[in-house]
């Protein structure tokens, strides 16, 4: 019986995860003939690949030294925790991947303290040590002391540390000594995560993600933590409120290389597949025939923001999109809830509105950015943050922001961060940069990011993630600017967009079709004005001097969905569709 090892790989955003998976495939061999590619081999959803960062936890499998190494890539971001709590799960040590010049950041935080409440083993890998001005050193002293703060034993406070640069493809336990592999790397996993544990007796496996093959249906996958799992034989499935039901195992699978290897026979510590149990949740436990008993269930931490999602009723409804009815929309949010854990939905006041929770903007722009890929028509309105009432005050989430930016633009972030009931808590010199960490409620960081890119003409590095709910902070000022709203529908003209381009800065373009009731453009008072860029030229055949001059008109303004969804006031909508965003007026009624 081969000797395994779970190791789940977490990091902040971007600090190289990925791509350390990617030479750890590469240099255990897994594919046979090296391919040439540019691409990471497990971002490999499109959206994930646009964006650098990874939302769905994917498992993989490599053989050093006689060993089974299961690896699992895990999120970076907060707004992915659902996806972060049930992979730990399934391991028995962690990789903290840190960068040598960021050092720990916040989200790394998040993950770790997950690690270290469920007691699993840490190594620390400090990464990009190739960087100039990196300070590996200091590093491994901060996540020392932060490990220290967040209550880690004595035992996870005794961890080995590995240098190196996943992005050239070596690891060293001295970062002065370059190496030309990441197998010190592999070794130090071999001698500090504790072996997978054989448990005898009846069978108990946890199912924490699934698959879905057109073929053969929903596939549950999980990590057996006790005695044998055997194709062909029936078990019992326990689900949620107690519900026990019998089901057979069609056929078994654990991770080989990038892909699965069918077997069986699976063992306890092993992660697995199993094909032939329709129903099922993420949570649920598969159990003896005789004697059933049940794990615990995975705690998800509560959703923190909400947003109503609604049909397409616009003028240009249906144009672009493939589903556009109530029916389509509603089937496709029940059905994200299978494998979005974070995720809840509740029905809204009529049967065509649907309040969607999650656990944060990112969260609920990737479900939407993957709706509209699919070819779904919606409309989504202004996200709130939930309130609670805790002993008779009313509480809402707190958030901790942390920005890096040149000095120069630190005066100005302060500014804008304070005006939205945030409390600094640190500020210091890191490079070129200044570092500063903020307290601040989670709507006053709704709209933020807009405004301190343009104030430090986009030299801004932003991250936030959830830290508690706190008492209610008072008001917060919303967007300053009013809405330009077209009071026509039909094409718009680069003649009035020229004439009308002083009272505002516009998001279309001439030529552009809108409707009446569309925003488009932004005030550049505080009140919404109602304008008409539709008329065209006066054509006389008496010529007049001077009016032919040359109309210089400014390049409109590109907003991304997630600037779109904070941008929007609480009278708007945001119109998707497969093509297009579109801003407008829920009921428009013409001054």
């Amino acid at each position: 019986m081969k000797s395994i090892r779970n190791i789940a790989i977490i990091a902040h955003v971007d600090h190289g995860k990925t791509t350390l998976v990617d030479k750890i495939i590469d240099q255990c061999k897994v594919l046979e003939e090296r391919q040439e590619r540019t691409e990471l081999l497990l971002d490999n959803n499109d959206l994930e690949r646009e964006r650098g960062i990874t939302i769905l936890s994917k498992n993989v499998s490599v053989t050093y030294k006689n060993i089974k190494i299961n690896v699992i890539d895990t999120p970076g971001h907060a707004d992915f925790g659902g996806e972060v709590e049930r992979v730990l799960k399934m391991a028995d040590g962690v990789l903290l991947l840190v960068d040598a010049f960021e050092g720990a950041m916040p989200q790394t935080r998040f993950v770790l303290s997950k690690a270290i409440e469920l007691g699993l083993k840490p190594i620390l890998v400090v990464n990009k040590v190739d960087k100039e001005n990196c300070t590996p050193d200091l590093v491994q002293e901060e996540i020392f002391d932060l490990m220290f703060n967040l209550d880690a034993s004595e035992e996870q406070l005794d961890f080995a540390t590995v240098f190196g640069s996943s992005k050239e493809g070596w690891m060293s336990l001295d970062w002065k000594n370059k190496t030309t592999n990441i197998f010190p790397l592999l070794d130090t996993v071999i001698e500090q995560i504790p072996e997978a544990p054989y448990n005898e007796g009846t069978p108990q496996m946890q199912i924490t993600s699934l698959d879905y093959s057109k073929f053969v249906g929903r596939i549950a996958i999980g990590r057996i933590f006790r005695g044998d799992l055997e194709e062909g034989k029936d078990y019992i499935i326990c689900k949620s409120n107690s519900i026990k039901k019998k089901i057979r195992i069609k056929e078994l699978h654990v991770f080989e290389g990038m892909g699965k290897l069918k077997v069986r026979k699976a063992r306890s510590g092993d992660i697995c597949s199993i094909i032939g149990i329709e129903d099922f949740e993420i949570g649920d436990t598969i159990s003896d025939l005789e004697n059933p008993e049940e794990l615990s269930r995975i705690a998800i931490d509560e959703p923190t923001m909400s947003m109503l999602f609604t049909i397409n009723n616009s003028p240009f409804f249906g144009k672009e999109g493939k589903y556009c009815t109530s029916r389509h929309l509603r089937d496709r949010l029940y059905k994200e809830l299978e494998k979005n854990l974070a995720l809840r939905i509740e029905d809204g006041e009529s049967e065509d509105k649907f309040n969607v929770f999650g656990r944060g903007i990112l969260h609920l722009s990737v479900l939407i950015e993957t709706m509209r890929r699919e070819g779904f028509e919606l409309q989504v309105g202004k996200p709130q943050v939930i309130y609670k009432e805790i002993d008779g005050h009313q509480h809402e989430p707190m958030e901790t922001l942390v920005i890096d930016v040149p000095s120069n633009f630190s005066g100005k972030v302060i500014e804008l961060v304070t005006q939205r009931k945030g409390e600094m808590l640190v500020m210091e010199p890191k490079g070129d940069l200044e570092h500063l960490e903020f307290d601040i409620p989670s709507r006053g960081l709704i709209g933020l990011r807009n405004n301190i890119l343009t104030a430090t003409s986009g030299n801004a590095i932003m991250t936030h993630r959830f830290r508690e709910y706190g008492i209610y902070k008072g008001e917060i000022s919303e967007r300053i600017k009013g809405s330009l709203i077209s009071v026509d529908s039909g094409t718009a003209t680069a003649f009035s967009i020229g004439k009308l381009q002083e009272r505002g800065r516009f998001f279309i373009s001439p030529g552009a079709n809108i409707y009446k009731g569309q925003v488009i453009g932004e005030n550049s008072r505080d009140n919404d004005l109602d304008i008409n860029v539709i008329k065209g030229k006066q054509l006389t055949n008496m010529r007049k001097s001077g009016s032919d001059a040359a109309i210089v008109i400014s390049p409109k303004i590109d907003f991304s969905l997630e600037e779109s969804m904070e941008y929007i006031q609480a009278d708007e909508y945001l119109e998707i569709t497969p093509k297009s965003l579109r801003m407008r007026k829920i009921n428009y009624k013409p001054n």
